[in-house]
């Protein structure tokens, strides 16, 4: 199935990690929430491109450590809360009145622990997530196939998500000049050598690229008169309001129903209408439109089928998706599914264009030139 080296459209794999954060999101089960960080980390070693923007995984893997950290950190300083076993009896630091409610260490507990642990491996789940999108799916594509309406957004979009993949573009070249010249070998001062060129090549390298998008006319729109400009304002906020309503609506189950789906059916409806209307004011056209196969269609389907799975799990196998802080996490066939789903597109999608070379490559051609 789709043996020819090709890259998948954008969106298709935005959707489907966007699938697997809604997984993450549901639970706090550390087995499920493993099961999706390998899952992610699999697929981006199998189906990335040699492009600058598919090196930077690793970073986010990096910021999801730290935001375990952080979180059984904080669970550390501001005090437990949770009962049980005290496994570190830190003295604790008298606060004033006004902060009631608020502790500076005390007893740590293990469920307290356990209770940072999870929290953060969930928030680092989503971090790699969104990590793997940004490393598959290429944001200039992506630019390229949002909807007239949402062209001028999709341009700071982009530009922003592109920010983490030119720092660590700028990285390697500055480590590779400065491995190249004598100098400072102490930490400190070693840092502060490459923080002012690795910034400074950013920022000019963001730069350059706004000047570029400009100057191709990215995120300009027609003329529009001002009756135009009233509809369409009109038109997005009201939808905005009932979408806003319709949700509000769903989470409340004490509000009447019919400010649920059908208030939130009307708000997508009018939305959708002042979509439509605004994109007309953009003027641009598209050479070869990359279109959605059977490939895209699969990854979209599988990154959908797992968050129905992960929504199923948290509403009807509550133990499952919130284990108990006081004994150890179990699984359910639905919740290893719908954890390990995602991995399916490595199966259904076909190689990268440009993939990543072999490490024994660059052996081989010096054993040829030799």
């Amino acid at each position: 199935m789709n043996a020819l080296p090709r890259d998948l459209h954008p969106l298709a794999w935005w959707l489907w990690a966007i699938g697997l954060a809604a997984v993450a999101s549901l639970t706090t089960n550390p087995l499920v929430l493993l099961m999706v960080i390998g899952v992610a980390a699999a697929v981006v070693s199998a189906r990335r491109s040699d492009h600058a923007w598919a090196r930077s995984f690793r970073f986010y893997v990096w910021l999801g450590v730290a935001a375990v950290f952080l979180r059984v950190l904080f669970r550390v300083i501001l005090g437990g809360g949770y009962p049980g076993t005290v496994v570190l009896d830190l003295p604790q630091i008298p606060l004033p009145d006004f902060v009631l409610g608020i502790n500076l260490l005390g007893p740590l507990t293990r469920e307290s622990l356990l209770a940072g642990l999870y929290d953060g491996l969930r928030l680092a789940a989503i971090i790699i997530c969104v990590g793997a999108a940004n490393s598959l799916a290429n944001p200039k594509r992506l630019l390229r196939s949002l909807p007239p309406a949402l062209y001028e957004l999709g341009t700071a979009l982009v530009v922003a998500v592109t920010v983490l993949p030119q720092f660590t573009q700028s990285i390697k070249r500055v480590r590779a000049a400065q491995t190249l010249r004598a100098g400072e070998t102490r930490r400190v001062r070693r840092l502060r050598r490459y923080l002012v060129p690795v910034l400074e090549d950013t920022l000019e390298r963001s730069l350059a690229l706004a000047a570029g998008m400009d100057t191709r006319g990215y995120g300009r729109s027609g003329t529009a008169t001002p009756a135009e400009r009233r509809t369409t304002g009109a038109l997005m906020l009201g939808g905005l309001c009932g979408v806003v309503v319709g949700i509000y609506a769903l989470l409340d189950q004490t509000a009447p129903r019919l400010l649920a789906g059908p208030m939130l059916a009307v708000g997508l409806a009018v939305a959708l209408g002042g979509l439509v209307v605004s994109g007309r004011r953009v003027e641009r056209t598209r050479y070869r439109p990359d279109r959605w196969r059977s490939a895209e269609v699969a990854v979209v389907g599988l990154g959908l089928g797992a968050a129905v799975l992960g929504w199923w799990v948290n509403r009807t196998q509550v133990a499952i998706a919130y284990p108990d802080l006081s004994s150890a996490p179990q699984l359910s066939l639905e919740a290893l599914v719908a954890a390990l789903l995602g991995l399916a597109v490595v199966a259904v999608t076909p190689p990268p264009a440009h993939a990543l070379p072999q490490r024994a490559a660059p052996a081989a051609a010096v054993r040829s030139a030799s």
